[in-house]
């Protein structure tokens, strides 16, 4: 099966990607990691619907919207994924394949962000490998949705 939707959700400061390149999450801006996971989807056979906002409500709203849109999901909450109730039940009720991915390696770094709510509803997490997790997200994404794993 090709041409599935999969729906790639960034949260809060993703935008800022780049703009300081010897930081935590590389040189790569935004622009360019979105337009990295596009050929990369494509090369898949899938449609990539790749989007940002640094506002809760508003993931809360794309993650409802992917219920009647797309096969599966990949989200980087950032900041809220140590913080958000409300998108953990969002992605609790999508009922398909979720992918959480991180630029950095959560693990290695401050000790509140060792918890995620979004871990307890994603299939499987990628971290720390900066643009290539996002990547590999869209390739297991592609893999969940049909193998028709959730």
């Amino acid at each position: 099966m090709s041409g599935e939707t999969i729906f790639f959700i960034n949260g809060p400061n993703a935008n800022l990607y780049g703009l300081d390149p010897g930081g935590t999450y590389g040189s790569d801006s935004f622009p360019v990691l979105q337009a990295r996971c596009e050929a990369h989807a494509r090369g898949l056979g899938l449609t990539l619907d790749f989007r940002q906002s640094n506002h809760e409500g508003v993931l809360v709203d794309w993650i409802q919207e992917a219920r009647g849109g797309a096969a599966g999901l990949v989200i980087n909450a950032a900041g809220l994924t140590y913080t958000s109730v409300p998108i953990l039940d969002a992605l609790l009720a999508f009922g398909k394949p979720v992918v959480e991915v991180h630029m950095s390696n959560i693990w290695k770094r401050e000790a509140f962000r060792h918890h995620s709510y979004v871990s307890k509803a994603a299939t499987g997490v990628i971290a720390g490998l900066g643009g290539l997790g996002y990547e590999l997200a869209i390739t297991a994404a592609a893999t969940l949705v049909r193998a028709d794993i959730r």
